[in-house]
């Protein structure tokens, strides 16, 4: 057995390598809000079973697959994932096989975070923070991808808008609530300056969608002449690349100049099943956590693709609209897992973890995978640009301020949450009403 023996010599250096990193001077391993978050939702799995497997390579095999698939609370969704593949070559109909999909990126995505985290042990801690921020997302950038490859631009903009809208509003609007609820007499504190940082960041993003949008109005309003009929698209790319080098920026800044700015206080906990304190050292090897990394990577395409390919039978099944799945259902389940961590830490109060997990997320999709998406698809000559229409631009805008004022104070209370949450659901109302064309129209 190849793969046995290569996950067993993978698992010994798993070993090895975290002595020397005892032993080795140097910064200690940097944890983000985006690792505890997801950490949160790890626990402990009784291996006492395997030392009865006689065989060392099957012993070290099934070791490696218990570390991977059931140090997770979410182990119990890992059947959706096979059951979506089932369904949709037995033909168990569309809606089965966009449920099941669904279903199971959640417990793909948080998986991907630990297994990012475990091969940031082995390339030092800028690597590992450069890993950690590409595949904070990662779910969002292949959906995104595989909209784009089948010309639904009205998907991809909805899912990643309705991803941002949820971190923002719904996430930390949640947490803030429930904190607020369990800790009523306590402070509850947290550092404004991340929130700042987070916040401009994403007012320079709602800048560039609004630009397009107010440059398509100008013209038609023959208020303006452009060069072009396609000036808004190139405005868009351009506005695209300049928002990259914003995120690049803002990585440098966050892992390098001001990193103090964006490590969360470190959190322990009497309970031995909740994993959330500091990890000394991995639990798998180098190869093998790139094995796995490639495996649920795979994985999260092939059920992203069975995503795409099936909502609009799930919007004619359930008679909802495109737009109000992608901006709506798709972001909530999509990021459940992500969204439980940053709750349950609001619960103990680690507010700093719960706005870095809401607002780096948002950070990272408006000023990351927005702009990808774009530049991707005007490699494949694909006309998508940053002029998400006016219903769309204006609420993530109102957002974004509504997020920036509740979050200038520095300490947090029940009633922030709470008008973040409704403004959430004011704008869910809003989306489930309205009837939009076709998601593979431009």
């Amino acid at each position: 057995m190849p793969s046995s023996r290569m996950m067993m010599e993978s698992n010994t250096m798993a070993k090895e390598m975290a002595v020397r990193h005892h032993l080795l001077p140097g910064p200690p391993r940097r944890r983000t809000a985006h690792n505890l978050s997801s950490s949160s939702l790890r626990k402990s799995s009784d291996s006492s079973l395997l030392h009865k497997v006689p065989c060392a390579a099957l012993r070290s095999l099934l070791a490696n697959l218990n570390d991977v698939l059931l140090t997770t609370r979410l182990f119990l969704l890992f059947p959706a994932v096979l059951l979506a593949i089932a369904a949709t070559y037995l033909h168990f109909g569309q809606v089965w096989v966009f449920v099941l999909s669904s279903i199971g990126l959640v417990p793909l995505a948080e998986r991907l975070s630990f297994l990012t985290e475990q091969i940031a042990f082995y390339t030092g801690p800028t690597v590992g923070g450069l890993l950690n921020a590409t595949f904070g997302n990662v779910t969002e950038v292949i959906i995104a991808l595989l909209a784009l490859r089948e010309g639904k631009i009205e998907v991809v903009k909805c899912s990643l808008l309705g991803s941002i809208l949820s971190n923002l509003l719904l996430v930390l609007g949640t947490s803030l609530f429930l904190a607020g609820i369990a800790n009523l007499r306590a402070h509850q504190p947290y550092d404004t300056k991340q929130a700042h940082v987070n916040t401009a960041l994403l007012m320079l993003a709602v800048l560039c969608h609004s630009l397009p949008l107010m440059l398509r109005y100008a013209v038609t309003s023959a208020e303006h002449a452009i060069v072009s009929g396609d000036a808004a698209l190139h405005l868009s790319r351009a506005c695209s690349i300049l928002m990259l080098i914003a995120y690049l920026a803002y990585l440098f800044f966050q892992l390098n100049t001001h990193r103090q700015l964006f490590e969360p206080q470190q959190v322990e906990d009497d309970d031995d099943d909740l994993v959330i304190a500091q990890d000394d050292e991995p639990v798998l090897g180098f190869s093998s956590a790139m094995i796995w990394l490639a495996l649920m990577t795979l994985l999260t395409a092939l059920l992203s693709g069975y995503v795409v390919s099936t909502i609009e039978a799930a919007s004619e099944s359930w008679e909802l609209s495109v737009t109000f799945i992608s901006i709506i259902l798709l972001p909530i389940v999509g990021n459940a897992a992500e969204h439980a961590g940053a709750v349950i830490f609001a619960l103990k109060n680690k507010l700093d973890i719960t706005l870095g997990v809401s607002l780096g997320s948002a950070t990272q999709i408006s000023m990351f995978v927005v702009p990808v998406s774009v530049i991707v698809a005007w490699t494949m000559g694909i006309p998508m640009d940053l002029d998400f229409n006016l219903l769309e631009t204006g609420s993530l805008f109102l957002a974004i301020l509504v997020t920036a004022f509740t979050l200038q104070e520095g300490e947090s209370h029940y009633l922030k949450g709470l008008i973040l949450v409704l403004c959430y659901a004011v704008i869910s109302v809003c989306f489930f009403v309205i009837r939009r064309r076709s998601a593979d129209k431009p």
